[in-house]
């Protein structure tokens, strides 16, 4: 018998070598199959074994019948809240989980097609009869940058015969839709019935040591350092968290071991002769490291070369066989680094970046057309920050985020100091943070003449400048306050462009408004408010001790002049008037708001809401939620939000609690605690009493107007978005880009360029899709060194280190910084994004940041607590005019509290206390 006789030819498409793999397979071979493909082509030690394609499974799938259940399981995952299961909108209805299970089931239940199974078994053959192989999940949506669907997928270990194998087979096809898998796709914005499984089956690894390595340090992003877990026998025990590894650091330039950890390594997995694993207990695994230095350090270098060849950092799995012999087992990116702020030089030296995107409330990425506008704002400044030499702010562009490069400003004994005040009142969190990297070597103070000290803290706040202004606003409250009101008439001027008009002309407009004429009509309005905070300073040194903890916050509530807490306001009249119509109620309170919204762009909304609605935009509708960013529609343009807003005050039945009489209340008690502090500063002398009385009275009828220049921003910037709506049809209309809205996904220069012809849609799509995966990131980095090092993620490593814990977060008392005095006890709303959230009222809002956008959900708020700001960030502000209590700068307040328990806060303390 000749050979070919001997071995049966292999159905093209079914079964392939990993050696004939290559980076081009990904659809055939799936994430993991074509990074193995990759190593083994480089030389890599990869054992040995085949690749069943996706077209197997596709075959096995259609087999099944799987179609109208994958249909209806992405028609489920399209509905919101798919990522967390409960997306069935009928009872009885099959959710995303009843779909998932309906596909396994079938799945379960067909036989392997039998040219399938012979190419599988033939392949297996090959590898030597009865050979114990690993048989692991390779998925098209797998081992990507943008997702790695780590431990998603099943992986068996140890399967020896043919019947096994074609069960593993089999067991990795029915895990691409456990739900777990199903949700993470539906989480991470991956179409249902738009992957594919492969499964790689290779020579067992007969394990002594085993493992995982990151080229960066995952937990704290810094690059530069690997981080190797180690624990004897099977990686099974590591991956599943059955075992606390032996963990090391090591200085990836020099090779250096900067911390060897040992874990407690009491179990260990093993593979046993008749196929499977066992567990045994280990007795001392706290004694011995089950890794060599030099082992270390080869791993450490088998990392690098493998950075080295994948153009970026790497998640390896590994093995050491009883031989010595290390093998590479999977290789993946490691998808939750955040983008390190420019290429990274260790030999340029440490900068530090401040995220000023959370500083404004937005934990969201922005548009490109919202950066290239901040950049546009910021560079009419620049030359004040640049006076006496090198600039003191420079912005960069990180994870579509806006961040401050503060490094100069942190080595400056006058800048550290500065921005640690300003820190303290405007995001608590970032104080400590600040003075942890304040210890660092590569951050200390240089050594500076006292006025060069002054001179970098006069370019640091260029607010400073303003000073004269400010000086007369306090001496002239009631002149200040008009002329403030008078470079309004100049604002409304300066935002018109005289028509027709060329796109090129919008352009220039758009440009000329925001890189020269926005600023200096903006800067008239900040003398007033900053005048305001000036005298409750002076207030509070009068007072001195006399004032208790809660004092002068409870004097800034219910303050006058506050745009924002009039829109408020005006919000809950629209709400009150539309009460009285029935239909109208009906209309808001049991049909969709987005369904709504749409009925209101056509004019056909019950009368008394239509014209109602329409008052409130007409004066409110160039706000929006994320409004800093040009980039986001605005409630004129998509007032869903609002109208979700006032179905929700209609709940509100009890007039007691009505927010127009919490206000009112509010500044009687702010003008009552007023009268209180100035009679307790009158006791010891009348001069001081006097001064008291005459500060907090000029605070308050000033500091109010404190969101005045941000609203004026705002309206600039929805007048220019709808000249820029304006190019983006045009360039719509010539193809160049699909859709007038892709125009926020360019900068001004690639606008111009598309004017000019060139066809943008190709770096459009690419930027959605970054932008939706930058949506989906939970955690920004509040300060962000060059080499990727997160500060507050590397402070709480640090912490654990010293003294580890369990890793649970159990219930009890949070603690953040006081923003609003009061204490409440209700049920917590956890919301994430306030567009179509419900809070209902007497719920306490929990979220990670606010902005004006939010503000309508604090009218019948019981309390807020955010993970970000200080006392005088913009939720604090506006939680105290209300007059709920407020605790901000709550590390994972979103994460620890769940919707449903209940918090008893105390805004004059700072703490939550939580029951589950």
């Amino acid at each position: 018998m000749d050979s070919a006789e001997q071995v049966a030819p292999r159905p093209v498409g079914i079964v392939i070598d990993l050696a004939d793999v290559d980076a081009g397979m990904l659809p055939e071979v799936g994430g993991k199959a074509a990074n193995l493909g990759v190593l083994l082509a480089a030389g890599f030690p990869i054992p040995d074994g085949f690749c069943v394609r996706t077209a197997a499974y596709r075959q096995a799938a259609a087999a099944a019948g799987l179609g109208p259940a994958v249909e209806a399981l992405q028609a489920s995952a399209d509905r919101p809240g798919a990522e967390t299961g409960q997306t069935a909108s009928n009872p009885g209805e099959p959710d995303l989980a009843g779909f998932a299970e309906q596909i396994r089931t079938r799945l379960e239940a067909t036989p392997i097609p039998e040219d399938i199974a012979e190419a599988i078994l033939a392949a297996y053959t090959r590898l030597g009869e009865d050979t114990p192989v690993a048989v692991r999940s390779s998925s098209t949506a797998e081992d990507l940058p943008e997702a790695s669907f780590a431990g998603q997928l099943t992986s068996y270990l140890n399967v020896i015969g043919p019947d096994a194998l074609l069960a593993a087979v089999r067991g990795c096809w029915v895990s691409l839709w456990t739900e777990r898998a199903v949700a993470y796709r539906a989480d991470h914005g991956i179409a249902q019935d738009s992957v594919g499984i492969a499964v790689v089956v290779q020579k067992m690894v007969d394990a002594a040591v085993s493992g995982v390595l990151f080229t960066a340090n995952p937990l704290t992003g810094r690059r530069q350092e690997t981080v190797v877990d180690a624990a004897p026998g099977l990686g099974e025990a590591l991956v599943s968290g059955a075992v606390n590894p032996d963990q090391f650091r090591v200085d990836a330039a020099t090779g250096e071991i900067l911390e060897r950890r040992f874990g407690d390594k009491r179990i260990e997995i093993r593979a046993t002769p008749g196929g499977a694993t066992r567990r045994l207990q280990l007795q001392d695994g706290l004694q011995q490291a089950c890794l060599t230095d030099e082992q270390v350090q080869d791993l450490y270098r088998l990392g690098a070369l493998a950075e080295e060849h994948f153009g970026e950092p790497q998640d390896l799995e590994w093995a050491i066989e009883p031989d010595g012999e290390v093998r590479v087992v999977q290789s993946r990116p490691i998808t939750t680094l955040y983008p390190l702020p420019e290429p990274y030089d260790r030999d340029d030296g440490a900068r530090a970046y401040l995220c000023v995107s959370l500083l404004q409330g937005l934990t969201r990425p922005m548009t490109p057309m919202g950066m290239a506008s901040f950049d546009m704002i910021a560079s009419s400044n620049r030359a004040a920050w640049t006076s006496y030499g090198e600039a003191v702010y420079r912005f960069a562009q990180v994870g579509m985020r806006i961040y401050l490069d503060v490094t100069p400003l942190v080595r400056s004994k006058g800048g550290r100091s500065g921005i640690l005040r300003l820190m303290k009142a405007a995001d608590a969190r970032s104080v400590d943070v600040l003075r942890h990297l304040a210890a660092d070597p590569r951050f200390s103070l240089i050594r500076e003449s006292r006025s060069a000290s002054l001179k970098t803290t006069f370019r640091a706040f260029p607010q400073l400048r303003l000073l004269p202004q400010v000086l007369r606003a306090m001496a002239n409250p009631a002149a200040a306050m008009a002329r403030a009101k008078g470079s309004r008439n100049e604002f409304e001027r300066m935002l018109v462009l005289q028509e027709p008009a060329s796109s090129a002309r919008r352009l220039d407009f758009v440009e000329r408004v925001l890189g020269k004429d926005v600023t200096s009509v903006l800067v008239r309005e900040l003398p007033p408010p900053a005048a305001g905070y000036i005298w409750l300073g002076l207030a509070r040194l009068a007072l001195g001790r006399l004032a208790q903890t809660g004092d002068l916050q409870t004097v800034l509530r219910g303050l006058p002049h506050n745009v924002t807490t009039q829109m408020d306001l005006d919000l809950w009249r629209t709400a009150s008037v539309i009460r009285e119509d029935a239909q109208s109620v009906r209309t808001l309170t049991e049909e969709d708001p987005q369904l709504l919204a749409r009925r209101y762009r056509e004019g056909a909304l019950p009368a008394v809401c239509q014209n109602e609605l329409r008052a409130f935009l007409a004066t409110y509708g160039h706000r929006s939620v994320a409004e800093i960013d040009l980039g986001i529609p605005r409630w004129s343009e998509d007032p869903a939000h609002i109208i979700n807003v006032l179905a929700n005050y209609l709940k509100l039945t009890d007039p007691e609690l009505a927010p127009d009489r919490l206000f009112k209340r509010a500044a009687e008690t702010a003008e009552a605690k007023a009268a209180e502090l100035a009679a307790r500063a009158r006791g010891r002398s009348r001069l001081r009493g006097r001064i008291v009385a005459h500060s907090l009275r000029r605070a308050r009828a000033t500091a109010g107007m404190r969101e005045s220049p941000k609203f004026r921003l705002i309206a600039t910037l929805a007048a220019l978005r709808q000249q820029l709506q304006l190019v983006g049809k045009e360039l719509a209309d010539a193809g160049r880009i699909t859709a007038p809205d892709d125009i926020f996904f360019l900068d001004f220069t690639e606008a111009r360029v598309g004017l000019r012809g060139a066809d943008l849609r190709g770096p459009i799509a690419e930027r959605r899709r970054n932008y939706q995966r930058e949506m989906r990131r939970r955690h920004i980095p509040r300060l962000l060194l060059s080499d990727g090092t997160d500060v507050e993620a590397a402070m709480a490593a640090q912490t654990r280190a010293v003294s580890p814990a369990d890793g649970q977060l159990s219930p009890g008392t949070l603690v953040g910084a006081p923003a609003s005095a009061g204490t409440v006890t209700g049920k917590a709303r956890v919301i994430l994004d306030p567009v179509s959230a419900r809070l209902e009222p007497g719920e306490i809002l929990v979220a990670p940041s606010t902005d004006p956008g939010w503000t309508p959900l604090f009218m019948t708020a019981g309390a807020l607590v955010m993970e970000m700001g200080g006392p005088i960030s913009h939720g604090a502000v506006v939680a105290r005019e209300y007059g709920i209590p407020a605790v901000v700068g709550v590390p994972d307040a979103t994460t620890r509290i769940r919707t449903g328990d209940t918090l008893s806060v105390d805004g004059a303390a700072g703490t939550i206390v939580v029951e589950a």
